[in-house]
């Protein structure tokens, strides 16, 4: 993998000669190198396997220029970027791309500036994960395995149904991820090249009982090598245990508490909604509502880029600016978003803008600073080859009036505690708000302030609305775990339960026990 010494000198090498081209009016140069690690779980009792795939990793590394062009038709603005060459040919590769392309932009005004905010985050990743060999990531995968099999061999569920362990069809599968970045990153607006590396851990693995039609999930979130243990497989096959004798509920609201997997995929369309650009382009279910409540009083939604300690913490964005603390939610007012530099810049000029956010932007500066602009790739990593977008990065809750988890579960009469959702999206568009998600393990009944039997597997769906469910909020716990979802840019650190007075369920796949 690239040094970040490197990248930096090939930023600086970048910009001598950008500076030497007369049609340039100013460029950014962006430099990545990235590297993924996965280690393969998958374990069945009845059919033979691995058990532990065999390690997979890619690494790749690139540069990217955006630049303006003042030409003979006029201003225009264009990206390129060339990957596996930083050398001067590499250079005027991406060049070439980004003057083929160039286009008139008139939202554009400019390339990042200094926003007066300064970097606080420093030498925060773990040097060991970036130095990580095949043998670790095979011995900590074989770990979170053996875990999950551990739970499996000692649990009395198991030993009394009268049928060998290994018929019952035990399965566990799932990853364990290690994600490696740095960056370097500098223009003709901030000269200074500026670096930034980081790293993260993560495993995700389901559990099942396959003729108990049992099935769980567990997963975890390392910054530190150090950290990682078995807990994940050991979850998901306490999980899948849990869930053995699962019952039907019918169709009805109910009250329900969120677990922290279901919160993150839900809470994963408020990010979205609480993005600059869903404003401009008019798809967030919040129009017009900067400065005014979204959701019950409860409820406060911090996004905390430059956290030490948080696991998706970064020193700097994609464009060179420092991170930091974006308050969205604040006891159920929306009073900031998430902006990167471009949209931070045309939201000024829009001639709807007041109407879009229901405020005049200037007036509300300090709720839209660009502190989430991020080239993040699908896979994972910080991409040369992309434009910066709008990403969170740890999404902490809190709450004055924050419960105990036991109490949380202690006050609902009759309920369901969602502990996993599959498929979760919005149904007519975001900013309709309606949304649906299939209950699909970890899920439980609740009478009279017990959790009293496990919901059947994919037999419950959710179709209801985000603005009923965010201002239905009645309680949210004290404990929070840091949650990873498929797909997701951003981290979350989400409760252990987020109580909802009313959740719309509808009974589903009735057809497959009248079948089968």
């Amino acid at each position: 993998m690239k040094r970040v010494e490197g990248l930096k000198k090939a930023v600086e090498r970048a910009l001598a000669f950008l500076r030497s081209e007369e049609d340039i009016e100013s460029a950014q140069v962006f430099v990545s190198a990235n590297g993924r690690l996965w280690a393969r779980l998958n374990y069945s009792s009845h059919i033979p396997c691995n058990g532990l795939e065999e390690p997979k990793s890619t690494e790749d590394y690139g540069i990217g220029i955006q630049a303006i062009f003042n030409t003979p038709e006029g201003r225009k603005v264009g990206f390129g970027s060339e990957e596996r060459d930083l050398s001067l040919k590499g250079v005027k590769l991406a060049l070439k791309k980004a003057r083929e392309g160039a286009v008139f932009d008139p939202e554009f005004s400019c390339l990042p500036r200094p926003t007066g905010e300064k970097r606080t985050l420093y030498n925060y990743h773990d040097p060991r994960v970036m130095r990580i060999q095949d043998d670790d990531l095979v011995i900590a995968g074989w770990r979170i395995l053996d875990g999950a099999i551990d739970v499996f061999e000692r649990a009395d569920e198991l030993k009394g149904v009268g049928t060998k362990l290994q018929d019952l069809g035990l399965i566990v599968g799932g990853d364990l991820t290690i994600l490696q970045e740095r960056m370097a990153v500098g223009s003709f607006e901030m000269p200074e090249v500026q670096s930034d590396e980081s790293a993260m851990v993560m495993a995700y693995l389901t559990a099942m009982v396959e003729e108990k039609e049992a099935k769980g999930s567990g997963y975890a979130v390392y910054a530190k090598l150090k950290g990682l243990d078995d807990e994940a497989g050991r979850e998901a096959a306490r999980n899948a245990v849990g869930s053995i004798n699962g019952v039907r509920v019918p169709s009805g609201d109910y009250t329900v508490i969120l677990g922290p997997q279901p919160t993150a995929e839900i809470f994963q369309l408020v990010l979205q909604s609480c993005a600059l650009s869903s404003f401009y382009a008019q798809q967030s279910p919040f129009m017009g509502k900067l400065g005014k409540q979204v959701a019950s009083d409860f409820l406060t939604i911090i996004d905390k880029g430059n956290a030490p300690g948080l696991i998706s913490s970064k020193g700097i964005t994609c464009e060179g600016l420092p991170t930091g603390e974006t308050v969205l939610i604040k006891d159920g007012m929306l009073v900031g978003l998430l902006a990167n530099w471009y949209e931070s810049q045309r939201i000024l000029i829009d001639p709807k803008a007041r109407e879009k956010l229901g405020v005049d932007p200037r007036e509300w500066q300090k709720a839209i600073v660009p502190r989430n602009g991020f080239r993040f790739a699908r896979g994972g990593g910080r991409s040369f080859s992309a434009l910066p977008g709008v990403s969170g990065t740890n999404v902490l809750f809190e709450s004055s009036r924050a419960q105990d988890f036991e109490t949380l579960v202690k006050r609902v009469e009759t309920g369901i505690l969602v502990g996993r959702l599959w498929y979760t999206y919005p149904v007519h568009g975001l900013r309709a708000g309606d949304f649906t998600g299939t209950l699909t393990a970890d899920s439980y009944l609740i009478q009279n302030g017990k959790i009293v039997a496990p919901i059947k597997i994919n037999t419950l769906r959710i179709n209801d609305n985000l603005n009923r469910v965010l201002m239905g909020i009645t309680g949210v716990s004290r404990e929070m775990k840091p949650t990873i979802l498929w797909a997701a840019d951003e981290l979350i650190y989400a409760p252990k339960g987020i109580l909802v007075e009313k959740v719309h369920l509808d009974q589903i796949a009735e057809f497959m026990e009248e079948t089968y």
